[in-house]
């Protein structure tokens, strides 16, 4: 039980005897301890009074009980009785009006309407909407007192939507006037209520109050999705009335007459994703019943989100105020009746809640107490008493877990399941071409593609199709967050072609929700993972836990590989059952890194580690005749692979003979044929073997002693910085342990003289000067751009060769170069920075655009940018900002330590 407020229990209690009905009241009420200290508090002509008037005592018990504050006040001011003994008539306004006087008027009223909130006397609806004409009031006063006739005084949040709380801030915007007359309503208002003007544009950051044009001129440019859901509940309420009315209509234009895009609503959805995210991660929200999981948001942010995709097209879903919304969607047929019953029945619940929690002592809180009395005391203001079974906090707890649940269900298929009836022509629902601009507003383009996808999934009578149907509102929901819901639903289509399939996936679904999203995800990111799955399908259960999508340890790779290749004895076989393999194990990958299990590094090691099994198993089929090893350089060397990476291999032998050269070769051939295939499409990886000595114009394969003659007299600078990241990946292991140690030499034996550094410039220049392809985009090249990933690997590089840091990966080399002095911490972390930007973002495209043409820049079509940026929960404006923000910050240090220009 919660103790008694302070300033009731006194040093020395007055303890008077109490009228028989009076003490029985208290008895009954919420807190009882409390009830009685506030008795003994009062003189005995009121005590008298209360047991003379049922109903004085009644509302008078009721509100000591449910709010100490208001206890104290009935207790210091003795007109606030008078308020109880008329709680019918508001409390007459002062004649002359002061701020005293009108701060004594706002807490006699605000008496009132929680006097009748308490008894019961008020719905929810009426006591919010009381509260916020009780603020309108205020303002209105606050400006006449302030004089600030020129200024209009516009509502938002709560008060705009007439839901306000016993204890929320007034959100406000001013317009016209000047920031003198709007600082002065705002003083005074203050006196009773908080007042918050956040809400205006550029925040705390922007002028106070501004002109129609002025508003008009940021909505049109700046206007973020957020705002334009504000404007929602935006209502003139003080002030000039003709300026006020200006600005509602510049608004109304804003909100309604402007496209309500996809994009858009990912944005909103994103927000409240996060908002929810950080209450989940504070660890109250079994307890905060407002933004957490099933929460007062869930159902404010389901109608307004409704409100912007349908309003547009009906203006009579456009009311600031939830329950009032919510019906005149329900009439519409955008929520089914049903639907909005219980989300009516399940605010006004919350709203109650919300009121217990904040009267008690007139503070924002949205958390019940954790103490298990002191939740009593609030399932007892709430009306709870308990039965012989359960007490009012077990009932109390109980309610309201089956509210949220109730909520959170229908929040989560409540946008698609009128569409989705639209789709099946079903009578009563929207009209086709609400149903296509709703679509549209979700992302889905093709209204035709998605209603036969419909009746596909849909089909027949089934208990599969029955559950199909119940769980495709959710998973529309789902699609409609990722990059392409319409390339999503195509890839859900073919999945589930057959009845076999449909059953398939049925019961996966009805086993796993997290398999649903986790499914709805990959398939509107990538139509390659999408094909890999349509040909895998047992894959698709594993996707409820990232934990089983994990690469396995090279040992546990090898036997995996040497599993599916073991039995065949073609080559063409084994060479189509590796390709099935290594999609197998990328479709893992790829998955842990959309879901935010990987970092770039992490996947960087998880490709490397693949192509290493590959590459071994496709040496082990062609059963070398000589020892041979199988050498990485690059980013394969570093363990640093991106999706759309060759393999830089060079092959070694030991041998002296024709025979042995041609055995070698061989097998060199055999390789790269084997792993990059007679097409792109039909290879498993591109091999890039031209790192050898002499490029293209030497052997493909050469001796030990070969190489150890050729970097002995004609080995270029180039040809040094590349053998700087060499790596034994598969053969002989003694072979390959005496080509490093020549490597060791050929590289680090030696200095590296200013005119081998030279020389790496010039190579550099030349690379930035050709090598960008006309068909990229140069200025936002991810691999060769300025500042992107090559500056930042040659500077590296040409660090590592000048003091002598042997690391094959970049950013292990990028630690080193700093222990060593040649980089500061700082420029360390921006060309870090850089690289884990530019890696990320080339491995989403490459995933986002399906193995695209040009994986190296960002896309130029708008289209193909958009989704990228909506798969990294960007925008395409942000993405290109960070991408020069990154770059340019990486290229300062690449002029400074690559180039030497001070």
């Amino acid at each position: 039980m919660v103790d008694p407020p302070s300033l009731l229990r006194g040093t020395i209690a007055r303890v008077q005897p109490l009228p028989g009905p009076v003490a029985e009241l208290a008895d009954r009420s919420a807190d009882p301890p409390a009830v009685r200290l506030a008795l003994d508090r009062v003189d005995p002509p009121v005590l008298e009074r209360l047991g003379a008037s049922p109903d004085l005592a009644e509302a008078f018990v009721a509100v000591t009980a449910a709010s100490p504050s208001l206890a104290r006040r009935l207790q210091a001011d003795p007109g606030a009785l008078e308020v109880l003994a008329n709680l019918g008539v508001p409390p007459p306004m002062p004649d002359v009006l002061g701020v005293d006087k009108l701060v004594r008027w706002k807490q006699h009223e605000y008496l009132r309407i929680a006097a009748r909130d308490v008894l019961g006397r008020d719905p929810v609806e009426v006591t919010t909407a009381t509260l916020a004409d009780l603020a309108d009031l205020v303002l209105r006063w606050a400006v006449q007192l302030a004089g600030a006739g020129d200024v209009a005084v516009v509502g938002m949040g709560k008060l705009g939507g007439r839901e306000l709380n016993y204890a929320s801030d007034i959100d406000v915007l001013f317009v016209g006037g000047d920031v003198r007359e709007a600082r002065a309503v705002m003083d005074i208002a203050r006196k009773c209520f908080r007042v918050d003007a956040n809400l205006r544009p550029e925040g705390r950051d922007g002028p106070l109050t501004r002109s129609v044009d002025s508003y008009a001129a940021y909505w049109e440019r700046w206007a973020a999705p957020w705002e334009r859901q504000a404007l929602l509940k935006a209502r003139p309420i003080a002030g000039d009335p003709e300026l006020g009315k200006a600005w509602e209509a510049a608004a109304s234009a804003t909100v309604w007459e402007r496209p309500f895009t996809s994009d858009d609503l990912r944005s909103l959805r994103d927000l409240k994703a996060r908002s929810e995210a950080s209450v989940v991660s504070q660890g109250v929200a079994e307890r905060e019943i407002k933004r957490a999981p099933g929460g007062i948001r869930d159902i404010e942010f389901s109608v307004q989100l409704l409100q912007l995709v349908h309003g547009r097209s009906d203006a009579d879903l456009r009311s600031p105020t939830t329950l009032v919304a919510l019906q005149e969607m329900a009439a519409g047929g955008y929520v089914a009746e049903s639907d909005a019953d219980g989300l009516a029945t399940a605010y006004r619940f919350l709203r109650r809640v919300e009121h217990a929690l904040q009267l008690e002592e007139e503070q924002q809180i949205h958390t019940l107490p954790a103490g298990r009395d002191q939740r009593r005391r609030i399932a007892r203001v709430l009306g709870y008493r308990g039965t012989p079974s359960a007490g009012p906090t077990e009932a109390f707890d109980r309610e309201l877990n089956r509210q949220r649940n109730l909520i959170r269900s229908i929040h989560e298929r409540l946008y698609f399941r009128p569409l989705l009836d639209a789709l099946a022509g079903v009578e009563g629902t929207l009209a086709p071409d609400s149903a296509a601009a709703a679509l549209a507003a979700f992302g889905f383009t093709d209204v035709e593609r998605t209603r036969q996808a419909v009746r596909e999934l849909t089909r027949g009578l089934t208990r599969s199709s029955r559950m199909m149907q119940q769980v495709l509102p959710l998973l529309l929901d789902w699609l409609s967050a990722t990059p392409d819901p319409d390339a999503g639903l195509l890839g859900l289509r073919k999945l589930a072609s057959g009845e076999q399939r449909v059953t398939e996936l049925a019961n996966a679904f009805r086993e796993s929700p997290e398999v649903a999203r986790h499914l709805c995800r990959l398939l509107g990111t990538s139509t390659f993972l999408a094909d890999v799955l349509a040909a895998n399908p047992d894959l698709i259960v594993r996707l409820a836990d990232p934990a089983r999508l994990r690469t396995q340890a090279a040992n546990g790779l090898l036997g995996s590989v040497r599993r599916a290749l073991g039995w065949r004895t073609d080559q063409a076989e084994q060479q189509r059952a590796l390709g099935r393999w290594h999609r197998r194990h990328l479709l893992g990958i790829a998955a842990r890194d959309l879901f935010g299990q990987a970092d770039v590094a992490q996947v960087g090691g998880d490709l490397a580690e693949l192509a290493e099994a590959a590459v071994h198993s496709a040496l082990e089929t062609l059963a070398p005749e000589l020892p041979f090893a199988v050498v990485a350089l690059g980013r394969f060397a570093g363990r640093e692979l991106a999706y759309a990476s060759d393999l830089d291999l060079v092959f070694v032998y030991d041998g002296t003979s024709a025979d042995h050269q041609e055995e070698a070769l061989r097998v060199a051939g055999g390789l790269v044929r084997f792993l990059s295939g007679p097409t792109p499409a039909q290879g498993v990886l591109p091999v890039d073997p031209d790192l050898r000595p002499e490029g293209r114009q030497g052997p493909l394969a050469r001796s030990l002693s070969g190489f150890e003659t050729y970097f002995d007299r004609w080995a270029q600078t180039w040809e040094r910085q590349a053998m700087a990241r060499a790596r034994v990946v598969a053969g002989d292991r003694a072979l390959g342990d005496r080509f490093m140690d020549l490597i060791d030499r050929a590289v680090w034996g030696r200095p590296f003289t200013a005119e081998d550094e030279r020389e790496v410039r010039r190579m550099k220049a030349r690379v930035e000067r050709e090598r960008i392809p006309p068909a990229e985009d140069p200025h936002f090249h991810l691999k060769l751009g300025r500042g992107s990933l090559s500056d930042v690997e040659w500077t590296v590089q040409l660090l590592q060769l000048r003091h002598g840091v042997r690391a094959p990966a970049t950013l292990e080399a990028l630690e080193g170069v700093v222990e060593v002095g040649a980089l500061t911490r700082g420029e360390a972390d921006v060309l870090h920075a850089a690289y884990r930007f530019c890696e990320r973002t080339r491995n989403r495209w490459w995933l986002v655009g399906s193995a695209p043409v040009h994986p190296d820049s960002l896309p130029q079509r708008f289209e193909d940018a958009a989704r990228l940026a909506r798969s990294l929960g960007t925008t395409v404006g942000e993405l290109r900002d960070d991408y020069r923000r990154v770059t340019r910050r990486a290229r300062h240090v690449v002029e400074r330590r690559f180039y030497d220009h001070a």
